[in-house]
């Protein structure tokens, strides 16, 4: 099998309405293959995303089995202070190798953000499958109090996302676009408050 046809089997299993599932998909591919796609030791199905860690934190990885995302941890000299509604970049020592077809999404923890007001702030990052520098961490302190990031404390957490819009959509400049919809050239609000 080449990989353009994995990657249409994808879209097979991303559309709920082909009919192709993603137990399908795991009998049609379950052989050793090249590229950034291969057997893992552990799963045959798994995709194997590369990384290096330069940082001396623990390498990261699945919390739980149902973990959606692994924690990222700052990789620092000396702390850093977030002062009130101020931003901050926090390197990881981080660097991944994402297949074609995905990206890392940075995404903020919720305890930080609950508790503390610390968020991711271009919430869900993206890190492309082109990308191979370091992962950082744009945080923003919404409180009123200042926020100390210290060595290895965990400040956001990443999830591996398929991208399939590129294969499937073409942009095409038009002079005009349909309006006739329900919602129209209706914006933000547009819908009601409910």
């Amino acid at each position: 099998m080449d990989i353009n046809e994995m990657r249409e089997k994808v879209l097979l299993v991303a559309d709920p309405n082909s009919g192709y599932t993603q137990e399908d998909f795991n009998k049609e591919f379950a052989i050793p293959i090249t590229g950034n796609i291969i057997q893992s030791d552990f799963d045959p199905y798994k995709i194997r995303l590369g990384f290096i860690n330069k940082s001396t934190n623990i390498d990261p990885e699945y919390a739980t089995a149902g973990s959606s995302g692994f924690d990222l941890r700052a990789d620092l000299g000396e702390p850093v202070i977030i002062e009130p509604h101020k931003t901050a970049i926090i390197p990881t020592g981080l660097y991944f190798e994402i297949p074609d077809n995905f990206e890392i999404q940075i995404r903020p923890r919720s305890g930080m953000a609950g508790k503390n007001g610390i968020t991711v702030l271009n919430s869900p990052g993206t890190i492309d499958a082109d990308y191979r520098g370091e992962i950082k961490v744009i945080l923003i302190n919404h409180s009123d109090d200042k926020y100390m990031i210290n060595h290895g404390d965990r400040i956001a957490q990443a999830v591996i996302a398929s991208v399939i819009s590129k294969n499937i959509v073409s942009l095409v400049k038009r002079d005009e676009i349909s309006t006739d919809t329900e919602r129209g050239s209706g914006g933000f609000g547009s819908t009601g408050k409910n």
